[in-house]
């Protein structure tokens, strides 16, 4: 592993700002040495606030807002990883429906963009009872 990172914050979308500053602050020494980072980084960043958002407003939806979400970055030479740790009941992702082109719908899209926007994204259950959300996102060796 190259480098890793550790942030744990309540569960309150005022802090999103600090959760995409802590990313940031930790992508900006290596989009230099990694092309692919660079490229990437928008991309990964949305996918980020996404999970994010989506471990307040739905996982942690009936839960105080002082309940934690651990979020952890890992990098390697070529791939990065985003791991966000929620303590709401679990889910089946797949349980989602797509949505269609074109039919306007409220909400529903931030699984379908993380899906998208990430070459794995996998929701499972861990065995001290939280979920985590992995995302993650393959580069090339330098």
């Amino acid at each position: 592993m190259f480098r890793r990172t550790h942030i744990t914050v309540s569960s309150d979308l005022s802090v999103i700002n600090d959760v995409q500053d802590w990313f940031r602050q930790f992508c900006n020494p290596y989009v230099r040495d990694f092309n692919w980072l660079k490229q990437q980084f928008y991309p990964l960043h949305l996918a980020l606030t996404e999970g994010f958002s989506n471990a307040v407003r739905h996982a942690h939806q009936e839960l105080p807002s002082e309940t934690e979400i651990d979020l952890d970055l890992a990098l390697w030479n070529d791939r990065i990883e985003i791991r966000i740790w929620d303590r709401g009941e679990p889910f089946d992702p797949n349980s989602i429906e797509e949505p269609e082109l074109g039919v306007p719908r409220l909400g529903g899209y931030g699984w379908f963009l993380i899906r998208r926007l990430a070459d794995k994204a996998v929701y499972e259950r861990s065995q001290d009872g939280r979920n985590c959300l992995v995302i993650v996102k393959q580069g090339e060796e330098n």
